[in-house]
Protein backbone atom coordinates (compact mmCIF):
# COMPACT_ATOMS: atom_id res chain seq x y z
CA UNK A 1 0.00 0.00 0.00
CA UNK A 2 1.40 3.37 -1.01
CA UNK A 3 0.66 6.68 0.72
CA UNK A 4 0.29 9.72 -1.53
CA UNK A 5 1.29 13.29 -0.74
CA UNK A 6 1.68 16.41 -2.85
CA UNK A 7 5.23 17.60 -3.51
CA UNK A 8 6.42 21.08 -2.73
CA UNK A 9 8.19 23.25 -5.30
CA UNK A 10 11.92 22.62 -5.67
CA UNK A 11 14.76 25.03 -6.45
CA UNK A 12 15.93 25.56 -9.99
CA UNK A 13 18.98 23.34 -9.78
CA UNK A 14 19.58 19.87 -11.22
CA UNK A 15 16.07 19.56 -12.61
CA UNK A 16 16.41 15.85 -13.38
CA UNK A 17 17.37 15.16 -9.76
CA UNK A 18 14.36 17.16 -8.58
CA UNK A 19 12.04 15.19 -10.85
CA UNK A 20 13.30 11.80 -9.71
CA UNK A 21 12.46 12.79 -6.17
CA UNK A 22 8.97 13.96 -7.16
CA UNK A 23 7.90 11.26 -9.64
CA UNK A 24 5.60 9.34 -7.30
CA UNK A 25 3.77 12.53 -6.35
CA UNK A 26 3.13 13.96 -9.80
CA UNK A 27 -0.27 13.83 -11.47
CA UNK A 28 -0.50 11.35 -14.38
CA UNK A 29 -0.13 13.98 -17.12
CA UNK A 30 2.71 15.70 -15.28
CA UNK A 31 4.43 12.38 -14.80
CA UNK A 32 4.29 11.74 -18.56
CA UNK A 33 5.98 15.10 -19.14
CA UNK A 34 8.63 14.24 -16.54
CA UNK A 35 9.21 10.83 -18.09
CA UNK A 36 9.67 12.45 -21.50
CA UNK A 37 12.26 14.82 -20.03
CA UNK A 38 14.13 12.12 -18.11
CA UNK A 39 14.20 9.66 -20.99
CA UNK A 40 15.85 12.12 -23.40
CA UNK A 41 16.88 15.46 -21.83
CA UNK A 42 18.70 16.66 -24.95
CA UNK A 43 15.68 16.17 -27.19
CA UNK A 44 13.42 17.75 -24.56
CA UNK A 45 15.67 20.82 -24.38
CA UNK A 46 15.18 21.41 -28.13
CA UNK A 47 11.38 21.04 -28.05
CA UNK A 48 8.64 23.62 -28.18
CA UNK A 49 5.94 23.67 -25.55
CA UNK A 50 3.49 22.23 -28.08
CA UNK A 51 5.86 19.37 -28.91
CA UNK A 52 6.30 18.54 -25.24
CA UNK A 53 2.54 18.54 -24.73
CA UNK A 54 1.99 16.35 -27.80
CA UNK A 55 4.55 13.73 -26.73
CA UNK A 56 2.99 13.56 -23.27
CA UNK A 57 -0.56 13.40 -24.63
CA UNK A 58 -1.63 16.47 -22.73
CA UNK A 59 -2.25 20.21 -23.14
CA UNK A 60 0.13 23.15 -23.19
CA UNK A 61 -1.68 24.41 -20.08
CA UNK A 62 -0.58 21.27 -18.24
CA UNK A 63 3.00 21.82 -19.40
CA UNK A 64 2.86 25.35 -17.98
CA UNK A 65 1.51 24.01 -14.69
CA UNK A 66 4.25 21.37 -14.68
CA UNK A 67 7.23 23.70 -15.06
CA UNK A 68 5.82 26.16 -12.53
CA UNK A 69 5.29 23.34 -10.06
CA UNK A 70 8.97 22.43 -10.18
CA UNK A 71 10.12 26.00 -9.64
CA UNK A 72 10.39 27.63 -13.08
CA UNK A 73 8.59 30.82 -14.12
CA UNK A 74 9.31 30.47 -17.85
CA UNK A 75 9.43 27.48 -20.19
CA UNK A 76 12.66 28.69 -21.79
CA UNK A 77 14.35 28.70 -18.38
CA UNK A 78 13.46 25.04 -17.97
CA UNK A 79 14.85 24.23 -21.43
CA UNK A 80 18.04 26.13 -20.67
CA UNK A 81 18.67 24.26 -17.42
CA UNK A 82 17.87 20.88 -18.98
CA UNK A 83 20.25 21.58 -21.87
CA UNK A 84 23.08 22.63 -19.55
CA UNK A 85 22.61 19.62 -17.31
CA UNK A 86 22.48 17.22 -20.27
CA UNK A 87 25.77 18.66 -21.54
CA UNK A 88 27.46 18.29 -18.16
CA UNK A 89 26.23 14.72 -17.82
CA UNK A 90 27.35 13.83 -21.32
CA UNK A 91 30.88 15.01 -20.52
CA UNK A 92 30.94 13.29 -17.12
CA UNK A 93 29.84 9.94 -18.55
CA UNK A 94 31.75 10.03 -21.84
CA UNK A 95 33.87 7.04 -20.79
CA UNK A 96 30.81 4.81 -20.90
CA UNK A 97 29.72 3.67 -24.38
CA UNK A 98 26.09 3.00 -23.48
CA UNK A 99 23.31 5.56 -23.34
CA UNK A 100 21.15 5.88 -20.23
CA UNK A 101 18.48 3.44 -21.29
CA UNK A 102 16.84 0.28 -20.08
CA UNK A 103 18.20 -3.19 -20.71
CA UNK A 104 17.06 -4.51 -24.09
CA UNK A 105 16.39 -8.17 -24.84
CA UNK A 106 19.01 -8.08 -27.61
CA UNK A 107 21.77 -6.41 -25.60
CA UNK A 108 25.07 -8.24 -25.43
CA UNK A 109 26.62 -8.84 -22.02
CA UNK A 110 29.08 -6.09 -22.86
CA UNK A 111 26.22 -3.66 -23.41
CA UNK A 112 24.58 -4.78 -20.18
CA UNK A 113 27.80 -4.16 -18.24
CA UNK A 114 28.22 -0.72 -19.83
CA UNK A 115 24.63 0.34 -19.12
CA UNK A 116 24.66 -0.86 -15.53
CA UNK A 117 28.07 0.72 -14.89
CA UNK A 118 26.96 4.04 -16.34
CA UNK A 119 23.65 4.27 -14.54
CA UNK A 120 25.04 3.16 -11.18
CA UNK A 121 28.00 5.53 -11.48
CA UNK A 122 25.61 8.38 -12.17
CA UNK A 123 23.32 7.29 -9.28
CA UNK A 124 26.28 7.65 -6.93
CA UNK A 125 27.31 10.98 -8.45
CA UNK A 126 23.78 12.36 -8.29
CA UNK A 127 23.35 11.22 -4.70
CA UNK A 128 26.57 12.98 -3.71
CA UNK A 129 25.07 16.19 -5.14
CA UNK A 130 21.77 16.00 -3.23
CA UNK A 131 22.97 14.54 0.07
CA UNK A 132 22.64 17.39 2.56
CA UNK A 133 25.74 17.49 4.78
CA UNK A 134 23.86 19.18 7.63
CA UNK A 135 21.25 16.41 7.56
CA UNK A 136 24.02 13.79 7.43
CA UNK A 137 25.79 15.38 10.38
CA UNK A 138 22.55 15.41 12.35
CA UNK A 139 21.88 11.75 11.51
CA UNK A 140 25.38 10.79 12.66
CA UNK A 141 24.82 12.55 15.98
CA UNK A 142 21.43 10.90 16.46
CA UNK A 143 23.02 7.48 15.99
CA UNK A 144 26.01 8.35 18.17
CA UNK A 145 23.84 9.38 21.13
CA UNK A 146 21.48 6.39 20.91
CA UNK A 147 21.69 3.46 23.30
CA UNK A 148 19.91 1.31 20.71
CA UNK A 149 19.41 1.73 16.96
CA UNK A 150 16.33 0.21 15.29
CA UNK A 151 16.45 -0.31 11.52
CA UNK A 152 13.66 -1.23 9.10
CA UNK A 153 13.15 -1.52 5.36
CA UNK A 154 11.13 -3.68 2.98
CA UNK A 155 12.21 -5.47 -0.21
CA UNK A 156 15.52 -4.23 -1.60
CA UNK A 157 15.66 -1.69 1.23
CA UNK A 158 15.74 -4.55 3.72
CA UNK A 159 19.09 -5.63 2.30
CA UNK A 160 20.44 -2.14 2.96
CA UNK A 161 19.10 -2.25 6.52
CA UNK A 162 20.87 -5.54 7.18
CA UNK A 163 24.14 -4.12 5.88
CA UNK A 164 23.83 -1.05 8.11
CA UNK A 165 23.06 -3.20 11.16
CA UNK A 166 26.13 -5.37 10.61
CA UNK A 167 28.38 -2.35 10.18
CA UNK A 168 27.14 -0.68 13.36
CA UNK A 169 27.41 -3.91 15.37
CA UNK A 170 31.05 -4.29 14.34
CA UNK A 171 31.98 -1.11 16.24
CA UNK A 172 30.35 -2.32 19.45
CA UNK A 173 27.05 -0.46 19.23
CA UNK A 174 23.64 -2.03 19.65
CA UNK A 175 21.71 -2.13 16.38
CA UNK A 176 18.68 -4.25 15.53
CA UNK A 177 17.48 -4.85 11.98
CA UNK A 178 13.77 -5.72 12.00
CA UNK A 179 12.77 -7.95 9.10
CA UNK A 180 8.99 -8.09 9.60
CA UNK A 181 6.58 -5.18 9.84
CA UNK A 182 4.59 -6.17 12.93
CA UNK A 183 7.66 -6.88 15.05
CA UNK A 184 9.21 -3.66 13.77
CA UNK A 185 6.12 -1.71 14.84
CA UNK A 186 6.06 -3.21 18.33
CA UNK A 187 9.74 -2.39 18.79
CA UNK A 188 9.22 1.14 17.49
CA UNK A 189 6.22 1.73 19.77
CA UNK A 190 8.37 1.18 22.88
CA UNK A 191 11.71 2.43 21.53
CA UNK A 192 11.76 5.43 23.85
CA UNK A 193 13.79 8.65 23.93
CA UNK A 194 17.20 6.95 24.17
CA UNK A 195 16.77 5.12 20.85
CA UNK A 196 17.14 6.14 17.23
CA UNK A 197 15.07 4.58 14.45
CA UNK A 198 16.34 4.40 10.86
CA UNK A 199 13.86 3.72 8.04
CA UNK A 200 14.84 3.03 4.44
CA UNK A 201 12.46 3.41 1.49
CA UNK A 202 13.21 4.47 -2.08
CA UNK A 203 9.72 5.92 -2.63
CA UNK A 204 9.24 7.14 0.94
CA UNK A 205 5.63 6.00 0.66
CA UNK A 206 5.74 2.36 1.72
CA UNK A 207 3.08 2.41 4.43
CA UNK A 208 4.72 -0.23 6.67
CA UNK A 209 7.97 1.74 6.73
CA UNK A 210 6.23 5.07 7.31
CA UNK A 211 4.29 3.54 10.21
CA UNK A 212 7.51 2.21 11.74
CA UNK A 213 9.05 5.68 11.84
CA UNK A 214 5.80 7.31 12.99
CA UNK A 215 5.52 4.92 15.94
CA UNK A 216 9.19 5.42 16.83
CA UNK A 217 8.78 9.19 16.86
CA UNK A 218 5.61 8.93 18.97
CA UNK A 219 7.57 6.90 21.53
CA UNK A 220 10.12 9.69 21.82
CA UNK A 221 12.85 8.14 19.69
CA UNK A 222 14.92 10.14 17.21
CA UNK A 223 14.16 9.28 13.59
CA UNK A 224 16.25 9.08 10.41
CA UNK A 225 14.91 8.47 6.88
CA UNK A 226 16.88 7.34 3.84
CA UNK A 227 14.77 8.00 0.75
CA UNK A 228 14.75 9.24 -2.83
CA UNK A 229 11.70 11.42 -2.13
CA UNK A 230 12.35 14.42 0.16
CA UNK A 231 8.65 15.41 0.11
CA UNK A 232 7.39 11.94 1.04
CA UNK A 233 5.41 10.86 4.12
CA UNK A 234 8.52 9.07 5.42
CA UNK A 235 10.56 12.26 5.28
CA UNK A 236 7.77 14.10 7.09
CA UNK A 237 8.22 11.95 10.23
CA UNK A 238 12.03 12.05 10.23
CA UNK A 239 14.30 14.29 12.28
CA UNK A 240 17.02 13.84 9.65
CA UNK A 241 16.44 13.02 5.98
CA UNK A 242 19.25 11.48 3.92
CA UNK A 243 18.27 11.81 0.30
CA UNK A 244 19.35 9.53 -2.53
CA UNK A 245 19.11 10.31 -6.25
CA UNK A 246 18.84 6.86 -7.79
CA UNK A 247 18.47 6.34 -11.53
CA UNK A 248 15.79 3.71 -12.06
CA UNK A 249 14.42 2.36 -15.32
CA UNK A 250 11.35 0.20 -15.88
CA UNK A 251 13.36 -3.02 -16.15
CA UNK A 252 15.32 -2.46 -12.96
CA UNK A 253 13.00 -0.21 -10.95
CA UNK A 254 13.54 -0.43 -7.19
CA UNK A 255 16.44 -2.86 -7.54
CA UNK A 256 19.80 -1.59 -8.75
CA UNK A 257 19.84 2.20 -8.85
CA UNK A 258 18.20 2.64 -5.45
CA UNK A 259 20.34 -0.04 -3.85
CA UNK A 260 23.68 1.41 -4.94
CA UNK A 261 22.64 4.93 -3.91
CA UNK A 262 21.41 3.74 -0.51
CA UNK A 263 24.61 1.78 0.06
CA UNK A 264 26.62 4.93 -0.56
CA UNK A 265 24.53 6.85 1.98
CA UNK A 266 24.85 4.22 4.72
CA UNK A 267 28.59 3.99 4.11
CA UNK A 268 28.84 7.75 4.67
CA UNK A 269 26.60 7.47 7.73
CA UNK A 270 28.66 4.61 9.17
CA UNK A 271 32.02 6.33 8.62
CA UNK A 272 30.64 9.47 10.22
CA UNK A 273 29.58 7.35 13.20
CA UNK A 274 33.04 5.81 13.41
CA UNK A 275 34.59 9.28 13.53
CA UNK A 276 32.53 10.28 16.58
CA UNK A 277 34.63 7.82 18.62
CA UNK A 278 37.42 6.98 16.23
CA UNK A 279 39.89 5.12 18.45
CA UNK A 280 37.29 2.91 20.10
CA UNK A 281 35.64 2.18 16.75
CA UNK A 282 38.93 1.23 15.09
CA UNK A 283 39.80 -1.03 18.04
CA UNK A 284 36.40 -2.71 17.72
CA UNK A 285 36.85 -3.21 13.98
CA UNK A 286 40.25 -4.79 14.56
CA UNK A 287 38.85 -7.07 17.27
CA UNK A 288 35.96 -8.26 15.11
CA UNK A 289 38.27 -8.81 12.14
CA UNK A 290 40.66 -10.81 14.29
CA UNK A 291 37.81 -12.90 15.73
CA UNK A 292 36.66 -13.92 12.26
CA UNK A 293 40.20 -14.48 11.02
CA UNK A 294 41.07 -16.70 13.99
CA UNK A 295 37.89 -18.75 13.59
CA UNK A 296 38.53 -19.19 9.87
CA UNK A 297 42.09 -20.39 10.56
CA UNK A 298 40.76 -23.10 12.86
CA UNK A 299 38.25 -24.38 10.31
Amino acid sequence: MEINSAPTPQPRTDVTLVLRGMMDSLRPAERRIAESLLSDPESFSRSSIKEVASRAGTSTTTVVRFYKRIGFTRFKDLLHDVAEQAARERMASSEFPAQASDIDRHDSLGQVVAKVARDETLSISDTAKVLDLDELSQAVQLLAQADRIHIFGIGSSAVIGEDLQRKISRIGRTAIDWTEAHTAWTAAAVAGPLATAVAISHSGRTSDTVEFLRLARASGAATVAITNAPDSPLAAVADAVLRTAARETEFRSGALGSRIAQLMVIDCLFIGLVQTDYDASVDALRATYQAVRTRAARS
